[in-house]
């Protein structure tokens, strides 16, 4: 099939965002390389609440759902034909008519540990401060280590290094995935392992967007979804829509392929400061990824309530 028109592709304007459209423009056009010319992929920057916002954690300013709105209002509007998206920042019910079939192929899920003292998690001292806007992260360092404190830390990769740079916090978490697509692996102190720190769930990921209706961009975009990765982000959403998650949760979730065509899933939901954690684990095939999710999903639910905890599910 040869395209004729331009697509118009939807992002936030922070340069991982950018950087993560343009992996997606690149990938579009090594995929279409007879069919499809560069100026036919234009990127259009579009500022979201979430962006707008770095005074306060995102919990209490209305969710995760606050980097897309103003992006999944374009793709409806009909004024970009789609939207180039972090998974992790996805909330888990898309709005009608819209749809994420596209995964590109997920980087490394690891969260990264950064330090301006270049101690690790394990040796930093009593009472120091790690700055971190996800209750994710929040929690689980006070499971690990509750005499550390953790205080909110927003704004871009370049902003949260700048703000560790000025003494702000004593160390801070950043996704490794983002790091590297910026090119700044260099200011990694630790690399933390999924046994220490659960990833969230889809990090690493990027999802392309489209409306359900648009079947030219579905042709468009099938040969660069990784299915592999696109499995695994089916397995942990599923689990998150069971405890209908958000970023008011601490929950993580990551499912990896092993023995060739089985995954295995783990994922766990915190108390806030850390004080409680919930594990569950399990494998299936790959043609099973959505029921396994879900069954953590209401293993984990099972777990809070027998414990008669809400963890605001």
């Amino acid at each position: 099939m040869t395209f004729v028109k331009k697509y118009r592709i939807g992002t936030r304007g922070s340069p991982l965002a950018l950087a993560q459209a343009e992996e997606a423009r690149t990938r579009l056009l090594e995929a279409h390389k007879d069919a499809l010319d560069p100026e036919q992929l234009e990127i259009v920057v579009i500022k979201t609440t979430g962006d707008q916002i770095q005074d306060r954690a995102l919990s209490e300013a209305g969710g995760k759902g606050l980097f897309v709105k103003e992006i999944e209002e374009a793709l409806l509007a009909d004024r970009i034909d789609f939207a180039v998206h972090s998974m992790k920042d996805m909330e888990t019910t898309l709005p009608p008519r819209l749809i994420i079939d596209c995964i590109l192929p997920r980087e490394d899920a690891r969260d990264a540990f950064i330090s301006a003292s270049g101690k690790g998690l394990a040796d930093l001292p009593e009472g120091a401060l790690v700055g971190t806007a996800s209750l994710r992260r929040q929690a689980q360092v006070l499971n690990r280590r509750p005499d550390l404190r953790v205080g909110i830390f927003r704004g871009s990769v370049q902003t949260r290094l700048r703000k560790l740079a000025e003494g702000q916090a004593d160390a801070t978490l950043l996704a490794l995935a983002g790091l590297k697509r910026l090119g700044n692996e260099g200011v990694i102190t630790e690399l933390l392992n999924v046994d220490d720190m659960l990833p969230a769930v889809a990090q690493g990921a990027i999802g392309i967007e489209r409306r359900e209706a648009d079947e030219e961009v579905a042709v468009l975009l099938a040969p660069i979804n990784d299915s592999v990765s696109h499995t695994r982000i089916s397995c942990e959403r599923a689990m998150l829509a069971v405890l209908d998650g958000s970023c008011r949760t601490p929950i993580a979730g990551y499912a990896e392929l092993v023995d060739g065509n089985n995954l295995y899933f783990r994922a766990c939901l915190l108390a806030e400061d850390g004080s409680i954690r919930l594990d569950a684990s399990g494998r299936s095939g790959i043609a099973e990824a959505v029921k396994l999710g879900e069954t953590i999903g209401e293993n984990l639910k099972a777990q809070a309530r027998g414990a008669n905890l809400s963890f605001g599910l």
